[in-house]
């Protein structure tokens, strides 16, 4: 099978034959129909992960897929063959990833049926962004009228972020450049902050002088200042970090909440994603569409800018 592999942390990917791996006990083979790209397929090549798990190399890249189940190990009882799935395939200790046309499964990993009616791509897109944009939005706790800033607006988690926020009644302020805004504020945006003009902080105060409730911060890195969002908040407010640049101590002296998220969906979680998309409750932007063979020039291009939305990958 082609495949999307590299060698060791930091190599750059090449595309390489490997066999087709055989399910064990609790085991699925997915054929998979679309992968999709996200910023962590890269980080684990850079090494997010180097001190906390083994890595088996030579690694295919990539955690979001979807495609049809092509046989069964011993022992699986929910899943069979030609089922529709999707979900989560990293797992970097057996150098299993999605960037690849076949992929293994645990049975009770993170992966789900999906809807027929959904197309694989649209599919591939929601495990990574758009089910952290759906675990940050329920750990705000938003409630009609509540007004929530989304930092970093114009990617993938952003994007679904703020239709996640505005299903449930908030007012949501989306920082974008003015080639996306319209279409940020098509998907429910009720206000967008070009972060270029002058400070994001300095804007929402103009606006808000009185606080507002939710910030889910986005681009702050770890060891960075969060002080000018946390600054924004209400007594209560709540600061949610992606990227674990949140200090939940310091936060609290504040009297807000600082949370740093993790990805970690359930099945149930996933089957109800899949379901607001298939019911078009919420609209993802595939951005481009790639050939499995140039991915890794696709995955440099990613490397260099901001998304506009998702690329997917078609093996």
């Amino acid at each position: 099978m082609k495949a999307v592999v590299v060698t060791r942390f930091g190599a750059e990917p090449q595309l390489t034959d490997l066999p087709v791996p055989q399910p064990g006990p609790g085991e699925l083979l997915v054929r998979l129909h679309a992968a999709a790209l996200n910023p962590f397929d890269w980080k684990v090549v850079d090494g997010a992960l180097k001190n906390a798990v083994e890595h088996d190399f030579p690694l295919v890249m990539g955690s979001d897929g979807a495609g049809v189940v092509e046989s069964i190990g011993a022992g699986v009882t929910r899943f069979r063959p030609g089922d529709t799935v999707y979900g989560q395939f990293m797992n970097v200790q057996h150098g299993r990833g999605s960037y690849a046309e076949y992929v293994l499964a645990a049975e009770d990993g993170k992966i789900a049926r999906m809807p027929d009616s959904l197309p694989f791509p649209v599919a591939a897109a929601l495990p990574t962004a758009s089910m952290t944009a759906y675990q940050a939005i329920e750990t705000a706790r938003l409630d009609t009228g509540h007004v929530i800033l989304i930092n970093g607006a114009s990617g993938g988690v952003g994007q679904s972020a703020i239709q996640f926020a505005a299903l449930q009644g908030a007012r949501v302020l989306a920082t974008a450049t003015p080639d996306i805004a319209g279409h940020l504020r098509d998907l429910g945006a009720h206000e967008t902050i070009d972060f270029r003009a002058a400070p994001t902080a300095e804007q929402v105060l103009a606006a808000y002088p009185g606080g507002i409730d939710a910030v889910l911060d986005l681009v702050t890195q770890p060891g960075g200042d969060t002080d000018a969002l946390a600054g924004l908040l209400k007594p209560g407010g709540i600061l949610i970090s992606t990227n674990y640049a949140a200090e939940p101590d310091a936060l609290a002296a504040r009297e807000v909440r600082g949370v740093n998220l993790g990805n970690n969906p359930s099945r149930a979680e996933l089957e109800a994603l899949a379901d607001l998309a298939a019911a078009g409750k919420l609209r993802v932007t595939i951005d481009a569409e790639v050939p499995l063979a140039d991915a890794p020039a696709a995955v440099a291009r990613a490397r260099s800018g901001p998304a506009r939305g998702k690329t997917v990958f078609l093996p």
